[in-house]
């Protein structure tokens, strides 16, 4: 789908504040609200929208420890094992985000975990997988997250 400029205004204003009415969307982005339902609805079936998040703090969850897993694979991993891989990681509760990457690790998965023994039965149970040939985690002490993206796209 090609964004044109009202397109990246709605997107940009969504971004800034998911939870505004779609009448005062439309006042923002100058269009008919109708319009703009029917511009935002579009977005959504394209998939350029793909949701709205609410900004959770983790400790307010009984999360006090996030990590960073780097994951290793063996050599003679393939394409069919490794997309196994990722689809496993996924669905393990405390594991937020998996990243296929390049570099020295094949995999960064994002988890969470109430405390360092919890992380350390994650570890156990999420990361004994026969693909993976080493893991090394990394402990995340602070972090600061952009809940926006940048437009890119010249209009």
């Amino acid at each position: 789908m090609k964004l044109d400029r009202i397109d990246q205004l709605l997107l940009a204003t969504l971004q800034a504040d998911a939870q505004i009415s779609n009448k005062a969307l439309a006042d923002q982005v100058g269009l008919a609200p109708s319009s703009c339902l029917e511009r935002v609805r579009a977005l959504q079936k394209a998939g350029v929208l793909r949701g709205a998040h609410a900004d959770i703090d983790p400790r307010a969850l009984g999360i006090e420890v996030q990590a960073l897993i780097a994951v290793k694979l063996d050599r003679n991993t393939d394409a069919d094992a490794l997309k196994t891989l990722i689809a496993t990681l996924s669905q393990v509760t405390e594991v937020v985000h998996v990243l296929h990457v390049t570099g020295s690790a094949d995999l960064l998965a994002h988890v969470v975990a109430r405390d360092v023994e919890h992380l350390r039965d994650i570890g156990y149970q999420a990361f004994a997988h026969k693909s993976i040939a080493h893991i090394e985690t990394m402990l995340i002490f602070d972090s600061e997250r952009k809940h926006t993206l940048p437009c890119l796209t010249k209009v």
